[in-house]
């Protein structure tokens, strides 16, 4: 399992004009799935992304999980992220998981941060998503399971 998470003021994602999920503070995360995915996976990304210090204390030192200053979530599946791009000019996206165990893993991740008490705002599984977020800092981070 591979996300992208980027620390955001607000962000919104749009399927066919229509708002499926917002957010004000919090992170935005850009969530592939790969074959080898478990549920184990998906609980250590969960566990990772609730309680990862990346937000500023009132020093300015990044001391602060997402769960802490109350901010939100905004999930957006990526599959993407698994596209393999060393041999010629077309991404391969072998790696990236079929979209029925995709999804469901998706949307145990999804239910995974809400049991850890966020507020979690999606887009639209395998739709064409516009993305929209003015990202905190910049802070963007890759995180990895089984890394």
């Amino acid at each position: 399992m591979k996300v992208v998470a980027q620390r955001s003021k607000t962000a919104k994602v749009t399927v066919n004009g229509e708002v499926t999920g917002a957010i004000e503070s919090g992170l935005v995360l850009l969530v592939g799935i790969t074959h080898e995915d478990t549920d184990a996976d998906v609980k250590w990304m969960a566990d990772k992304i609730a309680g990862l210090r990346i937000f500023e204390d009132e020093s300015g030192k990044m001391n602060h999980s997402v769960t802490d200053v109350g901010g939100a979530i905004l999930s957006v599946s990526q599959f993407t992220l698994y596209g393999d791009c060393r041999k010629g000019k077309r991404p391969n996206f072998m790696a990236a998981a079929r979209p029925e165990q995709a999804e469901a893993l998706y949307e145990a991740f999804n239910g995974a941060l809400r049991e850890r008490g966020l507020h979690v705002e999606t887009g639209r599984f395998g739709a064409m998503m516009d993305v929209e977020l003015t990202n905190d800092g910049p802070v963007t981070l890759i995180l990895e399971s089984g890394a």
